[in-house]
């Protein structure tokens, strides 16, 4: 049981905190701003210095593709359209469970619009029991639980391909999906083991290709700070950004991380009017190194509630139709969500396993294991006992 006596003294010292963290927030967002202005003068030379120290530097950056200055009002889309999202929820493995196993369960949505057909709104459930599936990733040093959100993303993307292609018509489509299409957690994977998630990733991206649809992440609340770092080699002191010779502890102060903890969305927040986005970036995360041809581009977009990331691939970016249409399903999306996109939003709601779903879960795995004939069937001692209290 939470003390909120003893707890009340501690939240006065954290809201002394916040206030001056604000303030400083403030200074540095100010600081940022005049960064940008010079930076609109210098842009090329900045890229040209990006691009040759590149190997050198050792900070996330991204280059921008389009002039700094560029803010693009979002054209209006089609009324006739179709949007399509998935996103994913489970039940992880537990010893102290009735029997050790974990759950996967993809929500699924299918939004028709000015098209007279019904929308496709369920979920799609699936059991991992098997040795092989419980333990492929123990060589690797990967706890099950860790193996179980890796393959539920990259089954996430796989529905998605087959819904898209399997719902295209003459109509534009959109396929989207909550959060980034840089899979960071890749990075610190070994190969044998990113080769059971990556593949087929890239693959259902180009299904989508070949069918013409696009496929967009995106970011509410993006904590991202490569654009942010780009300003950085305008605040470099030093005559090249050599970070390996000049500043090889990055845990130590340095005098071109002034905009330290300041994210992209602050700075494009001051920049943009609601229905506008940002340039386009190329992000150059390390790890993109494995994505082949589909390299990640993205920009920021205020969508009237908050600043978004969006986040899409090359062959989308590259295609400046596609990618304008795109921009302005999205759009759409968040109005018809006040403020989240639609479908994204019913993804997860068909996703999501509650309490309630839990219980019948594990009810029905007990009545199918007695079924069996398997005898002493139940939970621990421990979790009887956790789920319930002193009488």
């Amino acid at each position: 049981m939470l003390d909120l006596r003893k707890l009340a003294r501690q939240i006065q010292g954290l809201s002394q905190h916040l206030t001056l963290e604000a303030a400083a927030s403030r200074q540095r967002l100010e600081l940022a701003q005049e960064n940008l202005k010079q930076a609109f003068k210098c842009q090329q030379e900045l890229i040209e210095r990006q691009e040759k120290w590149r190997d050198r530097i050792l900070f996330a950056n991204a280059t921008p593709i389009e002039p700094l200055q560029t803010y693009i009002d979002i054209p209006v889309p089609p009324k006739v359209h179709t949007v399509i999202s998935t996103d994913g929820s489970q039940i992880a493995p537990n010893h102290h469970e009735i029997a050790y196993c974990y759950l996967l369960n993809i929500g699924r949505v299918v939004l028709h619009y000015g098209q007279n057909r019904h929308p496709l709104l369920d979920s799609l459930p699936e059991v991992f029991y098997r040795p092989e599936d419980l333990y492929v990733s123990h060589p690797w040093g990967i706890r099950t639980e860790e193996w179980m959100g890796y393959r539920r993303t990259a089954w996430e993307i796989t529905v998605l391909a087959e819904l898209a292609c399997s719902a295209k018509t003459e109509a534009p489509a959109l396929a989207m999906v909550d959060g980034s299409l840089i899979y960071w957690f890749l990075d610190k994977l070994p190969m044998d083991a990113r080769d059971h998630i990556l593949p087929p990733i890239l693959e259902a991206w180009q299904q989508m290709r070949k069918a013409q649809i696009p496929i967009m992440g995106y970011l509410s609340a993006s904590r991202n700070i490569e654009a942010m770092n780009f300003l950085r080699f305008l605040a470099c002191p030093h005559p090249v950004p050599d970070c390996i010779s000049y500043c090889p502890n990055q845990l130590e102060y340095m005098p071109c991380k002034i905009f330290e903890s300041l994210r992209d969305t602050s700075l494009w927040a001051t920049q943009l009017q609601p229905g506008q986005r940002s340039p386009l970036w190329r992000s150059n995360a390390q790890i993109l190194e494995l994505y082949s041809d589909q390299i990640i581009y993205f920009c920021y977009v205020h969508v009237g509630t908050e600043i978004a990331r969006i986040e899409v691939p090359a062959w989308v970016a590259e295609n400046s139709a596609m990618f304008n249409e795109a921009l302005g399903l999205m759009l759409a999306q968040v109005q018809k969500g006040y403020g989240y996109p639609v479908a994204i939003a019913e993804a997860h709601n068909q996703a999501v396993v509650r309490g309630g779903d839990r219980s019948h879960f594990f009810a029905l795995l007990e009545r199918e294991m007695i079924k069996a004939g398997i005898k002493n069937v139940g939970t621990s001692y421990k979790e009887a006992r956790k789920r319930g209290s002193i009488p």
